[in-house]
């Protein structure tokens, strides 16, 4: 027996042979986990841009959504799901739902805070251009929004390529599954593998939103000593795509 089987048979935690044996059942692990993930972020996000519109639009909403939000984070992830089987059964939507149940809370309160933060004089300038409310939010407040949203955006895709594992209870968790049939059966190149995968997706994916939010907002780049001129650079930044626009 060679020394790469030989640590199946000792069932060692690092094991170069399971990675090489096991290599179609991690990839598909992997394709299910990131699937899930981008899934859930993306139905997320275009539920809670409208909610972050409707809570800045009109005040008295704003309680509300943001509480609403806070509450279905605060609910655990297994009580989650569980409330959810009755609807969906055992499929992807249960895992999915709850996932996007709880990145409402992130992704919310960051687009509403992005909204808030675009300087007046910079809407001051669109609307002098003769901007609309819809040409003002798509073509000036919502750019200079990014890096909030953006930021919310790769919070929530950490946190969910985490709790995607928690799927594992209705078969769907990605490597989440393998995670917990390893722990069930002591694998233990089994549960370390599909865990140090599941953190480098993290990494990668956080790592690809951060390049993706610096190459669409370059002028938070600019570093200054004083705040008024940085807040100058974005208002100017939004007359200028009034100009264009």
């Amino acid at each position: 027996m060679s020394g790469a089987q030989n640590c199946l048979a000792a069932n060692d935690w690092i094991c170069g042979e399971y990675v090489r044996s096991r290599s179609q059942e991690l990839i598909d692990a992997t394709v299910q986990h990131v699937w899930i993930t981008v899934v859930s972020v993306v139905i997320g996000l275009l539920i809670a841009f409208p909610l972050a519109l409707l809570a800045r639009g009109r005040r008295r909403f704003a309680g509300p959504v943001l509480g609403l939000t806070t509450l279905l984070y605060t609910i655990p992830s297994l009580a989650m799901f569980s409330l959810l089987l009755p609807l969906f059964g055992l499929s992807p939507a249960v895992v999915i739902t709850g996932l996007v149940l709880y990145s409402l809370t992130v992704l919310v309160r960051n687009i509403l805070a992005g909204l808030e933060a675009v300087p007046a004089e910079a809407r001051e300038a669109a609307q002098g251009m003769g901007y609309g409310p819809g040409r003002l939010l798509w073509e000036v407040e919502l750019p200079l929004a990014l890096p909030a949203l953006l930021a919310g955006v790769r919070i929530a895709t950490v946190s969910t390529v985490a709790m995607t594992t928690i799927g594992a209870i209705v078969g769907y968790g990605g490597l989440g599954t393998l995670i917990v049939d390893g722990l069930d059966s002591i694998f233990k190149a089994q549960v370390l593998t599909a865990s140090v995968i599941c953190v480098l997706l993290a990494v990668v994916a956080d790592l690809l939103l951060l390049g993706l939010q610096r190459t669409l907002t370059p002028w938070t780049r600019i570093r200054t000593p004083g705040s008024g001129r940085a807040l100058r650079i974005r208002a100017a930044r939004a007359a200028d795509l009034a100009k264009v626009g």
